[in-house]
C-alpha cells in the first residue's frame, strides 16, 4: 500500500484506495460515519457526472454519490 495520502475527490476513475483520515467535523463526519466510511475502508470511483461533479463511489458493496466539497474531505492512500 502507498503511504502517500491524496483527498478522495482526486482519485481517478477506477482505481482503488483505502480511507486513511476523515478531516471533516460535525454533521459531515457523521454522515460518513453512517456511510461505513473509516479508516481502511476501500473506495474505488465508478462514475463521473459529465459536469464532474457529483462523483458515484463503491464502498462496502453500496454505490454512493458523493460532491466534490465532500469528497475532499476524505483522505485515502491508493492501492
Amino acid at each position: 500500500m502507498s503511504c502517500m495520502q491524496i483527498p478522495l475527490n482526486k482519485l481517478p476513475i477506477g482505481k482503488k484506495a483505502v480511507v486513511t483520515a476523515l478531516t471533516s467535523d460535525g454533521v459531515h463526519r457523521r454522515r460518513m460515519l453512517d456511510f461505513g466510511i473509516i479508516n481502511g475502508t476501500e473506495i474505488e470511483p465508478l462514475y463521473k457526472n459529465p459536469s464532474g461533479n457529483p462523483v458515484a463511489y463503491l464502498i462496502r458493496g453500496a454505490v454512493i454519490a458523493f460532491r466534490n466539497d465532500t469528497s475532499e474531505k476524505i483522505m485515502v492512500s491508493v492501492l
